[in-house]
């Protein structure tokens, strides 16, 4: 691939990191030898990586897993009992670590708020007595539509703490979208916002409010988080957060529920590449397995260690970086703002201010301040020892920028890659291994990673589909409420073979790299984008001429990694200016009932859509006609001159 190392392990990450004190218990002296033996061997690595790790069980496991129900049924560590609170919480204020820092807060004004792991504890069990108190038990579905803040938190570790599921709903979703995710889980309790700022500007969640109450029979209670507005007085069903914590009375502690591994925690959605968004289901011991061993292996976090991501809840990071950092008694550094509000310093203010040690960013916001073409040499960088990356492919240009600009070329780049169905990685690199630009390293420790061809054969070195060939902790426990659709997503050729929707390869020196998504998904500014409800929402347009077809892709853009591209075909023509203003009433209409992130940034009018045999729109076609790359077989399709008009826009 012309790539050279450019980073190579030196002092600490050798002599003193996590996984080199994991290599040397157990006598593995390269990376290599340590990723091959923890592939060949599951049942081995997640024993003694959770052992190593720290993980503490009520009950102790019977057995580190379960496959007789087939791969994509793994039952793991069954018999065994444990909570995410405790390890993350409760054991921090058993071991007198209750005065050091868990969680420092900032939004876009720079107002800021610190929590020591004995007000988060504290907090916690006030909530989870609240919770109760509202009849909340284990089991039920707790609600969480919110930015990341202090309180959702501790909602988050409260629910789990009484064996109750928190799902986790984007702040940003528009009403009918949270209507349905509650639908979906049979939601008891929603906390959300009654407003939240992002880059200077607020956006009001009333209409999500008046739509849960109205149409989600199964939510009982709503408890505003109020940000923006005036608290009221509560109602019998609607509380504002002072409101509700006193229901839980001064509860400074609480008995945490030990419950078996396999108890679902959290509920997270991903786009599919068709119809609703999946809801992914994770549970108490898998989350907590894959999570710890990434924060604690590859980003070798240590409980001096500050440690900030660039994300919010709906995001699978969130709870990714909350409950890793807090298992190793580091400290959270959660920003509710963006990268270039009020100035594009702000991260880097955000990193001198609180002496960051391991930032993690996603590529768009990468490429977008290397752009900009700023000086940011004046902000003091040295807190940093660990860089973090993940969301869309890192290219070598924005991943040399990352590494000169925010490490002085002396920090490594996790650059990771996995997915909301994983909350981990099915590739990253390690603190022990050399880096070049771009690379994922290698197989996510514990992940029996290879390349497969389109039916699941295997390819030497790719390129090729990402696929596991065996179990690993935190595979999603299926999707709500469709066992069949979560097996043709992950299981299309046989249950022995998981498939992800990228495409990979490998090069001579074992460094993984990824060449862009196998499947349909859009990921625009590191926001993941579902086409099928994109086009619905232009097939819903209320105006005239109705759209009669629709089809979005997302080519390639060096910015924001991918663009959203959109192509209708209308009930009768139009002349060229009315044409222009159709297509921008189109573009505010996706914003407003889909997603204000996802508007299109084109949509072109054409006289057809291709269709292959089985009547399909064939996107992923139309994504290389558009972008002037060979088409492949058309012989299938059933009107080809439809792809050579689309061909024929940007040549």
């Amino acid at each position: 691939m012309g790539r050279s190392f450019v980073w190579e392990p030196y002092g600490d990450y050798l002599a003193r990191s996590r996984v080199r004190d994991f290599m040397d218990r157990h006598a593995i002296p390269t990376w290599q030898e340590l990723i091959e033996r923890s592939q060949r061997d599951i049942g081995w690595f997640w024993d003694a990586a959770l052992d190593h790790l720290g993980v503490e069980w009520a009950t102790a496991y019977e057995a580190v897993y379960d496959d007789s129900d087939g791969m994509p049924w793994t039952k793991w560590f069954p018999g065994g009992t444990l909570n995410v609170t405790h390890n993350c919480i409760d054991r921090h204020i058993r071991e007198q670590r209750g005065a050091e820092l868990a969680l420092i807060w900032e939004n876009d004004d720079g107002e800021s708020r610190s929590l020591t792991y004995q007000d988060l504890y504290e907090r916690v069990c006030v909530v989870a007595a609240a919770m109760q108190r509202l009849g909340i038990t284990a089991g039920d579905v707790v609600g969480l539509c919110a930015p990341v803040s202090p309180e959702a938190v501790a909602v988050m570790f409260a629910a789990m703490k009484i064996g109750a599921v928190c799902m986790q709903i984007a702040a940003r979703a528009v009403p009918q979208d949270t209507v349905d995710s509650l639908k979906r889980g049979n939601a008891r309790l929603l906390f959300m916002v009654d407003a939240y700022p992002r880059g200077g500007k607020w956006t009001d969640c009333s209409p999500t409010l008046r739509a849960v109450t109205q149409d989600v029979c199964s939510v009982k209670h709503v408890v505003i988080i109020p940000r923006r507005g005036v608290p009221g007085e509560p109602t019998d069903t609607c509380f504002y957060w002072s409101d509700f914590v006193v229901l839980g009375g001064s509860c400074a502690s609480s008995p945490t529920e030990a419950v078996d591994s396999e108890h679902p925690n959290l509920i997270l959605f991903t786009s599919g590449t068709t119809g609703r968004s999946k809801a992914i289901v994770h549970t108490h011991g898998g989350s907590l397995a894959q999570v710890i061993k990434e924060v604690g292996y590859a980003f070798d976090c240590q409980s001096h260690d500050r440690f900030c991501w660039f994300t919010n809840f709906g995001w699978m990071m969130a709870p990714w970086e909350i409950m890793g950092v807090l298992f190793f008694g580091g400290t959270v550094v959660l920003y509710e703002g963006t990268h270039v509000y009020p100035t594009p310093h702000r991260v880097f203010e955000l990193i001198e201010k609180h002496r960051i040690s391991i930032f993690g960013f996603v590529p768009t916001a990468i490429r977008q301040l290397a752009a900009l073409d700023e000086d940011f040499s004046s902000h003091d960088r040295s807190s940093l020892r660990i860089l973090g990356s993940t969301g869309e492919i890192l290219d070598r240009q924005a991943w040399l920028w990352y590494f000169s600009t925010f490490g002085e070329r002396r920090c490594p780049i996790m650059n990771i890659s996995g997915g909301t169905e994983v909350i981990g990685c099915l590739l990253s690199p390690l603190p022990v291994m050399p880096l070049k630009p771009g690379t994922l390293g290698g197989a996510g420790l514990g992940m029996d990673v290879a390349i497969v061809d389109d039916e699941g054969r295997p390819v030497s070195g790719g390129p090729g589909h990402l696929a596991c060939r065996q179990p690993f902790p935190s595979m999603t426990r299926g999707f709500l409420g469709e066992r069949q659709r979560y097996l043709e997503t992950y299981f299309p050729h046989d249950q022995d073979l998981w498939i992800h929707a990228d495409r990979v390869e490998v090069d001579a020196d074992g460094m993984w790299y990824i060449l862009g998504r196998s499947d349909d998904l859009i990921i625009r500014g590191g926001i993941n984008h579902d086409p099928g409800k994109i086009e619905q929402a232009l097939l819903a347009f209320p105006g005239t001429p109705r759209v009669t077809e629709a089809a979005a892709i997302g080519p390639h853009d060096a910015a924001l990694g991918q663009r959203i591209v959109c192509f209708v075909v209308l009930e009768h023509q139009l002349s060229a200016p009315s044409a222009d203003a159709f297509t921008r009433e189109l573009r505010a209409h996706v914003g407003a009932t889909y997603d204000r992130t996802g508007r299109p940034d084109e949509i072109h009018i054409v006289d057809a859509l291709p269709k292959n045999l089985a009547a399909k729109i064939p996107r992923g076609q139309i994504k290389r006609a558009y972008e002037g790359q060979p088409l492949g077989d058309v012989s299938k399709l059933d009107n080809p001159q439809a792809l050579a008009a689309i061909q024929s826009i940007h040549s």
